[in-house]
């Protein structure tokens, strides 16, 4: 069985955002850049199901600028066994993410595609939901335990009122959790063997797909600084204070 995991490129979670002087989006230049945390989750699990005898083969894909391969070499170092990167200098949001990935799987044909729920730069938590419905596989969002047996699956996933188990027939999509496992960190053998493992290059108009936004943004800025917080002396203050000044009452 083979595996596919998404990986994206997103700056690092330790730097600080800061929003470039024109606002059109967030400054990335000289600015460090990792995998998307949620990516390394489902990196992991590719792996851990791998190394159950479950899984055969796993495929890390990125999407992006040709920066994106350092990201697929660490998925390789993590144990990853070959790559693939769909590069192009467009601007991807969600839905040709998808579009991106579904010609992808096409060639490939893997029977589970495991990758992060969201994706930490725009928190979007799209391309896995749009993923499913475009390639017509079940789905379980938000994992944090995945159980494979027999052609199907059991995935455990967290929901308001606690957690849900659901079942499914493969090939599925899954997107993943933070409790669903902890990264492991790759080793200094494994990093010089990832340079030899084969990343494949592709670009959209190769698999037959118009990446092109369809979202335009108009303007990004910077939360509002938060003022700091008084004391009022009764109830009646507080409740006046919430009524004309906050105006949350």
């Amino acid at each position: 069985m083979k595996a596919l995991v998404a990986v994206k490129r997103v700056v690092d979670y330790n730097v600080k955002i800061r929003v470039k002087a024109d606002q059109t989006g967030v400054e990335t230049a000289n600015v460090k850049m990792s995998m998307n945390p949620f990516d390394e989750i489902a990196v992991e699990e590719a792996l851990r199901l791998r190394e159950k005898g479950t899984v055969s083969e796993v495929i890390a894909v990125s999407l992006g600028v040709q920066q994106c391969q350092e990201t697929i070499r660490t998925a390789l170092a993590m144990g990853a066994d070959r790559g693939i990167l769909v590069q192009t200098d467009v601007e991807l949001q969600p839905l040709a993410v998808a579009k991106l990935l579904k010609a992808v799987i096409e060639k490939e044909s893997p029977e589970l595609v495991i990758i992060g729920k969201q994706a930490i730069d725009d928190d979007c938590n799209q391309t896995g939901q749009m993923l499913a419905a475009l390639l017509g596989w079940p789905q379980a969002t938000f994992a944090s335990k995945i159980v494979l047996n027999d052609g199907r699956a059991e995935v455990t996933r967290e929901v308001d009122g606690g957690l849900e188990t659901v079942a499914f027939k493969l090939p599925a999509v899954v997107t993943t959790d933070l409790r669903l496992n902890e990264p492991r960190y790759a080793s200094l053998p494994n990093i010089m063997k990832a340079k030899k493992k084969p990343i494949d290059v592709v670009t959209p108009e190769q698999l037959g797909v118009d990446a092109a936004p369809r979202l335009v943004t108009l303007k990004v800025e910077e939360p509002a600084k938060r003022q700091g917080g008084i004391k009022v002396g009764s109830v009646a203050e507080l409740i006046e204070k919430h009524k004309s000044e906050a105006r949350v009452i």
